[in-house]
């Protein structure tokens, strides 16, 4: 039996506390003080009046709950000294007050300023203190009525959660105060609520001492920002309950191990009866206890009940099979005194021989971190986003998700139990201003990570995740926080966590290989760090990355090299990719054009912000994806293959899922030559999870060294669909090259060689089929060729070494040490022309040097007699110091009008040097428009690589072709890298700021370009094989005209 404590008690400070922060010290900047009158965190659960309605599990639509989400009245107070004192009198006039939406981020809504910084906190360091000039307050009132079918019954009012500290009265009584963020509150409102109009009185501050807690990554907004509702108990109820539902020792049986607790508030003893019962999918009961309880006055009882079911259906992110699970206590009539429910799911996770097993299975964690975020409501995210972001997920191989970094919504987990995503929940600590291990010394003196009096706040953390979210099956790891320091509060919440739930394990980056984290679980590991865990045979604990492949703007390069480390050792498991959504906010310029803001954006510019370094998701704020996704999603896949002797279509079929027959896909292949499709086919696999099986396509049979490519394509798609993934989605993809075929010039048809005339500083050839091409004696440029007379070129070839700098190049510093390949192609110093015949042929060299880089330039032109014209481009160091390059090509200025932009190469999406694995080589097609990706911060975009040929036409069919003597890379824009490029100084630039042409398309030709990285954004370049760091470089291709039939 438990004396029943009504509310959260709090430590007793300490002498040297006491006395530093004295008698009038606000709550809110006390961190013995986070939690007055609030009741002892719970699971999320709803009361129901019967056994049935608690089975449907309608929560808000219960006839004891009360949902008050909706219009409150509102005043914003720039400062503590400026708020209406007396507000929460049930008679104070707020007829003048604003309306609010609860819930919701006040600075959304006009309010404030939103604060975007990763690292500094938004208000001057000095824990626990607060700047009272500077610390908004949002005074809240929303009147109610209870139902009269309440009366009698026990009121508690609930907060899903409020940002920072909020004070909380009801009718004029003080209900108490909790710093909740991201954090449940109930207060038992019995004493304080009335027949009639009951008004509730909120006082929200935007900052506390809890938020020296709070530093995380993600826009600084403060509100009630979750839901909010009142529900009613009789005196008797059940208070809260533990169904930890695991599996036998052979995984095939499910064991229920359900601890209860009960509660009577009245002063008599209660006999009463708990009895569970146990339903499946569809609704049909497989299982049944009771057992007899009596509850003495005033008093908690706790009830463990044991419940065994045959050959359950087991949960995991790829089979979500859920039960409902009824609680229903009873008086000693054995009339209803309350139900509740919870959906479950029989899994059992545990770690064994240094691997995370989820049902007895290795599972390979395909991750992604998640802030909550909307792009106009902020921290507020509606169930259809929710529901938008796992359809997202799950149609791209992604089947767990941290949360970075705190609790989010009770939805979203109700979700990731019914469409399957594996969860580690993390508590809402992330202490990083003050220091963090791993990451440089840091004064351990002041950090509360290591101070007793941040023990118990930092503690409350921890059990308010652990109670509220402990019935989820989808959570299989709890995290302790991030980016905090790992001092003795930290060890003493590992112990807290383990001796509470012991079926599941506890993860803390912090604690490196230290005793306090049951995984390895480091952040952006180098690749070296990696190899040398996967080597070793000294582990006892799996290597999970809770941060990797971080996404910022165009990123995600080298993915595929992690999970070539990963998946060479069995103690490797995968990892969480920094982010899902780019955190843009939506506003307008003053144009009216709208445009997703970041840091310093909003008027922010008085606060310390990180500009874009919020926007590193692998979608946009609307959820668009990005083009990395469909690497992701390509290394992620669970179906793989393998070749044996794919020359003959032979190759081999991998299942990877822990719990799912290929019996459940289709089957397709494809044999390409030269892009183009020559044979396809389909089949079917029976094929078991962790097995593989060879696999023969009938492709014909052809001479694999007659000159042409041939690939083999194979793919996988869904059979049947649902709500979250469609039938016939493709879920897997492998290409094959069996041969590579010549890239040689084919011979003209005349041999008729051009005509040359000069004129002045023009040099002149006319070529068979009406073809002229110009050049500038003065500067060695190709500026005309013509057909028809009609020129497709509308400028002059120039070479290009630069392009706009991605977010990763600005963190590695490329855009500076780099920055004399900026202009080195502009500003080329033109030291010999020469005009040869060969031939039928006319060959045109301009050579310069490159000051800026010490290095020779040469461009080769070869004028063929049917107009074809040669280009041959040169680079040679005249020194060792010569830097490495962004990239080394020509870029072509076309007319606007050729808009009709078509390839062999890798597509249909971006692709780079290190981002390619999910782009097929084939024949695509697009509008140059399309080939523009709007990264928030402008920047490079639309590159393909291993491309033979590109052409570009307008819309009679009239254009130019390139064709490569060796792959290149391709990209066809209407801008160029000066229009996303704002300099040596990151600017405020958004897409909306991006001038594109009315007149000019730009084909971009090049050899080759820097790899995208993506290790991180802050130092790590792309890997050394993706950078261009030779001293001397060369390629060449033809230009042909395009004529319509």
């Amino acid at each position: 039996m438990i004396t029943i404590l009504r509310t959260v008690i709090f430590s007793v400070l300490t002498t040297t506390i006491a006395s530093s922060l004295g008698a009038i010290t606000p709550d809110w900047e006390n961190p013995s003080v986070f939690a007055e009158g609030r009741l002892a965190p719970r699971a999320t659960s709803y009361p129901y009046p019967t056994p049935a309605e608690a089975l449907a599990g309608n929560g808000y639509g219960s006839a004891y709950v009360m949902p008050l989400n909706g219009k409150w009245k509102f005043h914003f107070s720039a400062k503590p000294d400026s708020r209406p004192a007396d507000f929460h009198s049930p008679n104070f006039d707020d007829s003048g007050w604003d309306e609010i939406s609860v819930p919701s981020n006040w600075e959304m809504l006009g309010y404030g300023t939103p604060i975007y910084t990763n690292i500094t906190y938004p208000f001057p360091k000095n824990p626990p203190f607060i700047d009272h000039s500077d610390n908004p307050v949002g005074s809240y009132r929303h009147t109610f009525r209870l139902p009269d079918s309440w009366k009698g019954r026990r009121v508690i009012l609930h907060f899903d959660g409020s940002t920072a500290g909020m004070y909380v009265w009801v009718n004029g009584q003080k209900a108490g105060y909790v710093q909740s963020t991201k954090n449940q509150a109930e207060f038992d409102i019995s004493s304080f609520v009335c027949e009639g109009d009951n008004t509730i009185a909120c006082e929200v501050y935007r900052w506390t001492d809890g938020s020296y807690l709070e530093d995380q990554d993600f826009w600084r907004l403060s509100g009630i920002d979750r839901d909010v509702y009142i529900y009613s108990t009789a005196d008797e109820r059940i208070l809260d309950f533990f169904a930890d539902a695991g599996l036998d020792r052979n995984y095939r049986d499910g064991v229920l191990r359900l601890n209860t607790v009960l509660q009577n508030h009245s002063d008599l003893t209660k006999d009463t009866r708990l009895d569970i019962r146990i339903y499946d999918a569809a609704d049909r009961q497989v299982a049944s206890q009771s057992k007899q309880v009596r509850l003495n006055g005033n008093a908690s009882e706790t009830v463990d009940i044991t419940q065994k079911l045959r050959n359950v259906r087991k949960w995991s992110a790829e089979t979500p099979n859920l039960y409902t699970l009824v609680l229903s206590l009873t008086d000693n009539k054995g009339n209803i005194i309350e139900s509740t429910s919870s959906r479950i799911g029989f899994r059992k996770v545990e770690i064994k021989d240094s691997r995370l097993l989820v049902n007895g299975q290795p599972v390979e964690v395909h991750g992604v971190n998640l802030h909550e975020h909307h792009q106009t409501n902020g921290h507020v995210v509606d169930r259809e986003t929710m529901l938008s972001d796992i359809r997202t997920m799950k149609r791209h191989n992604i089947n767990a998700v941290r949360m970075s970094h705190y609790p989010q919504s009770p939805l979203w987990y109700d979700l990731c139990d019914e469409y399957g995503l594996y969860v580690v929940d993390e508590a809402n600590i992330e202490i990083h201003a003050m220091g963090a291990e791993h990451q440089g010394g840091f004064d351990k003196s002041v950090h509360p990570a290591y101070l007793p009096q941040w023990k118990e706040a930092i503690l409350d953390r921890q059990r308010t995740m652990v109670e509220r979210d402990k019935n989820h099956p989808c959570v299989i790891v709890w995290s302790m926080g991030n980016e905090c320091g790992n001092g003795e509060n930290f060890y003493a919440a590992y112990d807290w966590i383990k001796s509470r739930d012991t079926s599941r394990p506890v993860q803390f980056e912090q604690a490196g290989e230290a005793p306090d984290t049951d995984i390895v679980c480091p952040m952006y590991p180098s690749i070296n760090s990696m190899k040398d865990y996967a080597s070793r045979t000294d582990v006892t604990r799996p290597y999970i990355m809770c941060e990797y492949a971080h996404a910022m703007g165009n990123s995600s390069g080298n993915f595929q090299e992690y999970f070539d480390i990963i998946r060479s050792s069995a103690h490797m498991q995968g990892g969480f990719i920094w982010d899902w959504v780019d955190q843009g906010l939506l506003t307008k310029d003053e144009n009216g054009e709208a445009y997703w803001a970041y840091g310093g954006d909003f008027g922010a510019y008085n606060y310390p912000h990180d500009e874009n370094f919020c926007i590193n998701g692998l979608v946009q704020p609307d959820r668009t994806p990005h083009p990395g996704l469909m690497e992701v999603k390509k290394v992620y896949q669970d179906i793989r293959f393998a070749a044996i002797d794919p020359q003959r279509g032979e190759f081999e079929v991998q299942n990877h899922f822990i719990a799912t027959d290929l019996s459940d896909y289709d089957f397709s292949w494809e044999l390409l030559r030269n892009g183009e499709k020559m044979a396809d086919g389909t089949f079917e696999l029976n094929l078991p999870p962790g097995q593989k099986k060879a696999v023969k396509a009938p492709i014909p049979s052809v001479d694999m060294n007659d000159g042409n490519d041939y690939h083999l394509s194979v793919y996988a798609y869904t059979r049947k669909g649902d709500e979250i993934i469609p039938a016939a989605h493709e879920v897997a993809r492998e290409q094959f090259s069996l041969a590579t075929g010549s890239m040689t010039i084919q011979k003209p048809a005349t041999t008729i060689p051009a005509t040359f005339n000069k004129d002045g500083n023009t040099w002149s050839f006319d070529c068979q089929g009406n073809v002229t091409i110009k050049v500038n004696s003065r500067n060695g440029e190709v500026y005309a060729y013509a057909v028809n007379e009609r020129n497709l070129l509308n400028g002059s070839i120039t070479p290009s070494f630069w392009r706009a700098p991605t977010d990763n190049d600005w963190g590695n510093n490329a855009h500076r040490r780099l920055n004399a390949w900026r202009y080195a192609g502009h500003n080329r110093k033109l030291t010999a022309l020469t005009h040869d015949t060969d031939k039928e042929r006319h060959i045109i060299t301009a050579t310069y040097t490159l000051p800026e880089v010490n290095a020779t330039y040469v461009l080769s032109y070869t004028i063929h007699p049917d107009g074809r014209l040669g280009v041959e481009s040169t680079l040679h160091a005249d020194s060792d110091h010569m830097p490495e390059l962004m990239r080394f090509g020509l870029r072509l200025p076309l007319d606007r009008s050729k808009d009709n932009f078509r390839w062999y190469g890798r597509g249909p999406w971006e692709n780079y040097s290190d981002r390619n694995t999910a782009s097929f080589m084939g024949i695509w097609e697009g509008k140059v428009d399309d080939q523009f990706y709007p990264y928030i911060r402008p920047q490079e975009t639309g590159n393909k690589t291993d491309v033979r040929w590109a052409t570009l036409t307008d819309d009679t069919g009239f254009g130019i072709k390139v064709s490569g003597r060796q792959p290149l890379n391709v990209s066809a824009l209407d801008v160029t890298p000066d229009d996303l490029d704002p300099g040596m100084k990151k600017s405020q630039m958004h897409t909306s700021d991006v001038h594109h042409s009315r007149h000019n398309v730009y084909l971009n030709v090049d050899l080759a370009q820097r790899g995208l990285g993506g290790d991180n954004s802050w130092g790590r370049g792309p890997h050394k094989e993706y950078l261009l760091n030779d001293k001397s470089y060369n390629y060449s291709f033809i230009i042909s005209p395009v004529i319509p039939d």
